[in-house]
């Protein structure tokens, strides 16, 4: 079976994982970059922001001269009051409805996020939020089976977010029929719900129904699921002779069966797996020794039409400075990436070297097929610049980040020159209130409609550096 060709530079160093949510830290004196979700299969569009700067001259096209519409703050949704730090994930956005979550509870709200409509309590922390959304407005959850501080992450739930109900939850059970499996991450694919994680995994249909549990072999887990439209794919790890080390397996499988339709055995230097897209399949791969914060060394593209994968292309992320933002562990959860599958374009952030233009951060295109960089944007003049999502035109939605002097907003790239055009600017009295969610949080953001919305995944007792927080926030004309 064919493997992915490593450089010999990538080799484990066996540091121990970082926990989610650790920030990337400043580079060359600036502020940490945020740390953007990718939002994918169902939800309307992601965004990104304003102006851009002038910057070296090898790159593409020149950012916008037009500082695009003036935009208004529309709504902010307020920081819970905490004693300690909550997880707060989930950010979607409906035809009719913004929904939010929040300690304890989802709650939804008007587009504009001024009224809150509904509230869905949970009883517990969300502990995974699926960025997956159905046509039907259908996603899932992950939440903890109470307040308390020993409570467990048990509780898988089906949520429509058109409605604001939870439709059902559930919960996974271990081989010999003993309940509350604690799982690590949820997602929607196919019509099935698959929870996974060390502790276990399991699957239901979106009637609620039981469809499957990995097979229990002595040796073997399934590490977490990925899904997204019509398919499931599966991190697959067995020991290994040296029982220190895993070999990972990536698993194309029938969402009603788990059957397995296709699998690749990565390289046995392969600690972490997690999947960007499930169709096309991608993979980000860490070997151990990846940049802090990026969780991947190279990322893989692996057509799986056949029993046997085969491996397309690779792209080595830490030789190329490329910077994505994947969580150490777990199988989904990249972000500060976008994905054009019409082109096959993977759009990456990268650091700009401060002897080739100063402090900043650009974009480049990779062609997956090949692996080869299809363009790159010009220099953001001190300040992020983060791919987040593709339009149906194939041109990338990307943030700007705010500066000490000057709000954030929202650009477009174009694919083919990588020239920038501005579509949105924030108000200036709320760069602050950017830079605390960029620098502190850890925020989830979704272009529609002309609105941007900002979404916090964690809540926190506020600082003194951080008093400007909110949980979420939308801009818009």
């Amino acid at each position: 079976m064919s493997q992915p060709s490593l450089p010999p530079h990538h080799q484990p160093s066996h540091q121990p994982p970082q926990p989610r949510g650790v920030r990337r830290p400043p580079s060359r004196g600036w502020r940490s970059k945020p740390a953007l979700k990718l939002i994918a299969g169902g939800v309307l569009a992601a965004a990104l922001v304003s102006g851009c700067g002038s910057g070296d001259d090898d790159g593409g096209g020149s950012g916008g001269s037009s500082k695009g519409a003036q935009a208004k703050t529309l709504g902010k949704v307020a920081m819970p009051k905490v004693g300690k730090e909550a997880n707060t994930m989930g950010t979607w956005v409906t035809d009719s409805t913004f929904v939010k979550g929040d300690v304890n509870k989802l709650v939804g709200y008007s587009l504009d996020g001024a009224k809150s409509k509904w509230r869905i309590p949970l009883g517990g922390q969300l502990c995974w939020a699926s960025p997956h959304m159905t046509k039907d407005g259908l996603t899932a959850i992950l939440f903890r089976d109470g307040a308390g501080e020993d409570a467990l992450c048990t509780k898988v739930g089906l949520v429509d977010l058109k409605k604001g109900e939870l439709v059902w939850r559930k919960e996974g059970s271990d081989s010999e029929g003993n309940a509350g499996v604690q799982f690590d991450e949820v997602t929607i694919g196919g019509g099935t719900v698959a929870a996974g994680g060390t502790g276990g995994g399991g699957a239901w249909s979106l009637d609620g129904k039981p469809l499957w549990k990995p097979a229990y072999l002595a040796d073997c887990d399934d590490d977490g699921y990925a899904g997204g439209e019509d398919k499931i794919v599966a991190i697959r790890s067995c020991d290994t002779e040296d029982s220190s080390t895993k070999r990972l397996e990536v698993q194309t499988v029938d969402p009603r069966t788990r059957d397995v339709k296709s699998s690749y055995k990565l390289d046995e230097k392969v600690e972490y797996a997690h999947v960007i897209s499930t169709a096309p399949l991608v993979v980000a791969v860490d070997t151990g020794d990846s940049d802090a914060g990026t969780g991947t060394t190279d990322i893989l593209t692996i057509d799986d039409s056949g029993k046997q994968g085969k491996l397309l292309s690779t792209i080595d992320v830490l030789a190329k400075g490329y910077q994505p933002n994947c969580p150490a562990t777990s199988v989904e959860g990249c972000t500060e990436l976008a994905l054009d599958k019409a082109s096959s374009t993977l759009y990456l952030s990268s650091e700009v070297d401060v002897d080739h233009g100063g402090p900043g951060e650009r974009i480049s295109g990779l062609n997956l097929k090949t692996g080869k960089e299809t363009g790159k944007t010009k220099m953001a003049e001190s300040r992020s610049l983060i791919p987040v999502q593709t339009g149906d035109d194939g041109s990338l939605i990307a943030y700007l980040g705010s500066m000490y002097s000057e709000a954030g907003g929202v650009v477009r790239v174009d694919p083919k020159t990588f020239a920038m055009d501005t579509l949105q600017t924030h108000p200036d009295d709320m760069k602050d209130v950017e830079s605390d969610m960029d620098t502190y949080g850890d925020c989830t953001m979704i272009y529609t409609g002309k609105k941007l919305y900002i979404g916090d995944s964690r809540a926190s007792r506020p600082s003194s550096d951080s008093a400007a927080r909110p949980l979420a926030i939308v801009f818009g004309a």
